[in-house]
C-alpha cells in the first residue's frame, strides 16, 4: 500500500510533467517562428554603380525571404527606399535595371523622400514617381528632372512612364498628382509612414496585396496597443559610402588636391614613405569623382598648372607672386572642375577649406617641415656669416642655398649672377634669409 504523502507527490509530479509537455513544444515553436519585418534601405548621396547594386541586392534578398523554404530567415513584408539623392551618376544600363525593379518590384515596395530637407533630383526624381508607394516628408525638394543622368543631356532618355516636371523643382507640402501620393505630417518619419500604410491595398504582379505593417502588443501595465512591425535599417558598406563621398564635387576636389600636395611634398622630401601612401590613397579616392562626374578638362589642367606654380615657387624659395598665382589658379579650377549643375553642385564651404588648406601647406607647413628635416642640428644664424655652401636653385636674386647640410632661403646682390650648383658664401643674415654672394674659390 502506497502512503498518502507519496501518492500526493506522485500526482503533483505527473501534473508538472503534463504541463511541461505542453509548454516546451509551444515555447520552441514560438522561438522558431520567424518575425515579420520591414526593411528600410538608405539611398543617400548621388546614385553611383555601387549604390545601385546595393539597392538591387537588398530588394532581391528581401524577396527571397518570402519564398518557400526560406521561412527560417524571417519574412520581409515591405521594403521602403529612404531617398536623399541629388542625381544619378551610375551606368545607364544599371540604372535602367534599378528603375525596372522599382516599377515592377518582386514584393511590396515604396519610396520615401526624407527627412526634410532631403532632395531627389534628375533620374532619382523620375525613379520616385515609378514606385507603387510614393511618399515624402513635408519640406523636401523634388525636381530638375532632366537630364536623367548627371551631365548627359543627350544621353539616357526619360524613364518610361515617369513624371517629368521640366527644369524646376517642387517643394513638397502635400500630395503631387503623378509624383507623390502621401505627404503630410503623418509621413514626416518612416515610423509614421508605416503606421499610415497599415491595411493599404496595392497591386503586385497583377494581384491585390494588403499590407500588414503593425502588430498588437500588451504593455507591462496591461494596456493594449498597436505598434509597427520590427524594422531593419540597411545601409551600404563603408567602402561604398566612402567612394560615394567622391561624387560630391567639393570632396573630390579635396581628395585630388590633398593627393597632389602630399605628392609634391614627398618629391621634395626625397624618397617614398608614409606621405607617398597617403598621396596614393587620396588620389585614388579623388579619381572616382572625375570617373563618374562630368569633368571640365580645361579646369583639370588648370588645377595641375596651379600645383606646378606653387611647386616652382617653393623651389625658388617662396616667390610671393608665383605663390599667389598658384593659389588663385587652384581656386578657380575648383570652382569649375565639374559640370553637374543644377543637380550636383559645389559645396562652398568644402571648396574654401580646400583652397585655404593648400595655401597653408605650401606657404607655411611645407617650408617649415622641409627646413626641420634638412637643417643641420645646432646650426644657428649667428654663426652663419662666412660659411660656404652651394646654390640649390638659381638666385635671381632670391632662391635656396645649402650650407653645411641645411637648406635656407637666400638672396644675392642683383649684380652677382649665382646659378644652381655654384659655390656661395654667406655675407649676412636677415631674419630667416641668408645674404650670399659667389664664393672665392681661388
Amino acid at each position: 500500500m502506497i502512503p498518502k504523502n507519496a501518492a500526493r507527490t506522485t500526482r503533483i509530479l505527473a501534473g508538472m510533467a503534463a504541463i511541461w509537455a505542453l509548454l516546451v513544444p509551444a515555447y520552441f515553436a514560438a522561438a522558431e517562428t520567424p518575425n515579420s519585418t520591414i526593411e528600410l534601405v538608405a539611398v543617400e548621396g548621388a546614385i553611383h554603380d555601387a549604390t545601385a547594386r546595393f539597392v538591387l541586392d537588398a530588394v532581391d534578398d528581401a524577396a527571397r525571404s518570402r519564398l518557400p523554404g526560406h521561412e527560417s530567415q524571417g519574412r520581409v513584408e515591405l521594403v521602403i527606399l529612404m531617398i536623399d539623392s541629388p542625381g544619378v551618376v551610375a551606368e545607364a544600363e544599371l540604372f535602367a535595371e534599378l528603375a525596372e525593379m522599382v516599377r515592377n518590384p518582386p514584393l511590396p515596395l515604396g519610396v520615401w523622400v526624407g527627412p526634410a530637407p532631403a532632395v531627389a533630383f534628375g533620374g532619382v526624381a523620375q525613379l520616385v514617381s515609378l514606385a507603387p508607394i510614393r511618399a515624402a516628408a513635408p519640406g523636401v525638394e523634388i525636381g530638375h528632372w532632366q537630364p536623367t543622368l548627371v551631365g548627359e543631356a543627350a544621353g539616357m532618355p526619360p524613364l518610361d512612364g515617369a513624371y517629368s516636371g521640366g527644369s524646376g523643382t517642387v517643394e513638397v507640402d502635400g500630395p503631387v498628382p503623378g509624383l507623390i501620393d502621401l505627404s503630410s505630417s503623418r509621413t514626416a518619419s518612416p515610423r509614421q509612414l508605416l503606421q499610415l500604410l497599415d491595411k493599404t491595398t496595392l497591386q503586385l504582379g497583377g494581384e491585390a496585396v494588403t499590407l500588414s505593417t503593425t502588430r498588437p502588443f500588451v504593455a507591462e501595465d496591461g494596456d493594449e496597443g498597436v505598434t509597427v512591425l520590427q524594422t531593419v535599417l540597411r545601409r551600404p558598406g563603408l567602402w561604398t559610402q566612402l567612394i560615394g563621398l567622391s561624387t560630391r564635387p567639393e570632396v573630390a576636389f579635396f581628395f585630388l588636391m590633398a593627393g597632389l600636395t602630399v605628392a609634391v611634398f614627398e618629391f621634395f622630401a626625397v624618397g617614398p614613405g608614409v606621405a607617398a601612401a597617403v598621396a596614393a590613397v587620396s588620389l585614388a579616392l579623388g579619381a572616382y569623382g572625375p570617373a563618374t562626374l562630368p569633368l571640365r578638362w580645361w579646369a583639370f589642367a588648370l588645377m595641375l598648372g596651379g600645383v606646378g606654380l606653387l611647386s616652382f615657387s617653393y623651389q625658388r624659395g617662396g616667390v610671393l607672386l608665383l605663390s599667389a598665382a598658384g593659389i588663385g589658379t587652384v581656386a578657380v579650377s575648383g570652382l569649375y572642375l565639374f559640370d553637374g549643375a543644377p543637380q550636383i553642385t559645389l559645396g562652398w564651404a568644402g571648396w574654401a577649406l580646400t583652397v585655404a588648406g593648400v595655401a597653408f601647406f605650401f606657404l607655411l607647413a611645407m617650408p617649415t617641415v622641409a627646413r626641420v628635416r634638412f637643417s643641420a642640428p645646432g646650426l644657428g644664424r649667428e654663426g652663419m656669416v662666412g660659411k660656404r655652401g652651394n646654390a640649390v636653385t638659381d638666385l635671381r636674386p632670391d632662391g635656396v642655398v645649402e650650407v653645411e647640410g641645411g637648406r635656407w632661403k637666400a638672396t644675392s646682390h642683383r649684380a652677382a649672377a649665382v646659378d644652381s650648383g655654384d659655390p656661395i658664401e654667406v655675407v649676412g643674415v636677415e631674419a630667416d634669409t641668408l645674404e650670399v654672394g659667389p664664393a672665392d674659390i681661388s
